[in-house]
């Protein structure tokens, strides 16, 4: 599919709940992809507290109707900081991508997402394509992971296979045999990233966001039996295609790690935990391999990206492990962008689902379209 080059804002606002993403690509195919600007909307502590309350089940109806409402006026000031840094007019864009924000991930069932279309369309007069999920989940898909199409087409290696790891408050990857081949690409989620590692952190200093630099995990001790005990889980041991999310690896999981474990120690075998599980996972599902290109919030956690370097080794020797950065652009952005290509593929009537990787009956049109 080849055409006028497209500008397209692609919105993510993932597991990690840390703010919005919001990334400018321009198209010129499926297959070719410009990041002309990225800005990150942190979310106030407010507004954090608002998300995580509604992701627990603590909020009325009124509640989650208003978020609903929020949450795109939240995107609307990420656009509009994106179009002012990039002098690009709202009059320019082809379309924004909105996924929303997950509320409820229940794979083959449903896959719920707050955010409602109308707010951006109306503050921008362009289409806006949202609803991403439902389709492959009628499909009897997982209704994720979506970002793999995009791995497949943009980010794959010419020559050699490559696994694209994305470390966000959920942890997934996607195995691609070449870059632009389908056959033999899949994906799925390894677990958790940093959402256990943070909720743990959080219990320790409540006005900290997250692990910030690590340095919480860094002054405790990692708990090998913990870790073994956890690792035994069944959702580690599944083949793929799986999908997970916080109703699993949430608050409640954290709580419990950290009345076996109070204190930092908890922390440090969190992180034992994502690296050993992320792992695990290439081992057992793609031990050919020999280059993991990971992205996501939880490269930046040192105590992390040290432990998972060390893990992958453990189970294959050589296997290199790179930042997203060191080969494309800024990693943070890579999901935004991905969802900008989804929305490409919507507008130009395309599938934007990889069977292999959310386990769909065929490819499938993802989302809906609103306004002119």
């Amino acid at each position: 599919m080849t055409g006028r080059p497209a500008l397209v804002v692609g919105l993510m606002s993932g597991t990690s709940l840390d703010g919005m993403d919001a990334a400018l690509v321009r198209l010129n195919s499926a297959t070719e992809a410009e990041l002309v600007g990225f800005v990150h909307r942190r979310y106030t502590t407010e507004q954090r507290e608002e998300l995580l309350r509604a992701l627990e089940g603590e909020a009325t109806p009124r509640d989650y109707a208003r978020l609903h409402v929020r949450l795109a006026e939240w995107a609307g000031e990420a656009i509009e900081r994106l179009l002012a840094q990039t002098r690009v007019k709202a009059t320019d864009l082809a379309g924004i991508s909105f996924p929303g924000q997950t509320l409820w991930h229940e794979p083959t069932v449903v896959s719920w997402q707050l955010g409602e279309p109308a707010v951006l369309v109306e503050r921008f007069g362009a289409k806006v394509v949202s609803g991403f999920r439902a389709s492959d989940v009628a499909a009897g898909g997982q209704g994720a992971p979506l970002v793999p199409l995009a791995d497949v087409e943009l980010f794959g290696a010419a020559d050699h296979p490559r696994v694209l790891l994305n470390i966000g408050g959920m942890a997934n990857l996607t195995y691609v045999v070449r870059r632009g081949q389908y056959e033999g690409a899949f994906a799925f989620d390894t677990g958790p990233g940093v959402a256990v590692i943070d909720a743990v952190a959080r219990m320790i200093q409540p006005e900290l966001p997250y692990d910030r630099d690590g340095k919480i995990s860094a002054q405790g001790k990692v708990d090998p039996k913990v870790v073994s005990e956890l690792l035994a889980e069944a959702y580690f041991h599944l083949a793929p295609p799986k999908t997970t999310g916080r109703e699993h690896f949430g608050q409640d999981y954290a709580e419990r790690l950290y009345e076996r474990l109070p204190g930092a120690d908890a922390v440090a075998t969190a992180v034992e935990l994502t690296a050993r599980s992320i792992a695990h996972a290439i081992a057992t599902w793609v031990p050919d391999a020999p280059e993991v290109v990971a992205s996501g919030g939880g490269t930046r956690h040192p105590g992390l990206w040290k432990a998972l370097g060390r893990s992958l080794e453990v189970h294959r020797e050589g296997v290199t492990l790179r930042r997203f950065d060191e080969l494309f652009f800024d990693g943070d952005a890579k999901e935004a962008a991905a969802f900008a290509l989804l929305a490409y593929l919507t507008l130009h009537g395309q599938p934007g689902n990889l069977p292999g990787a959310t386990g769909a009956r065929g490819p499938r049109v993802l989302g809906a379209i609103s306004g002119p």
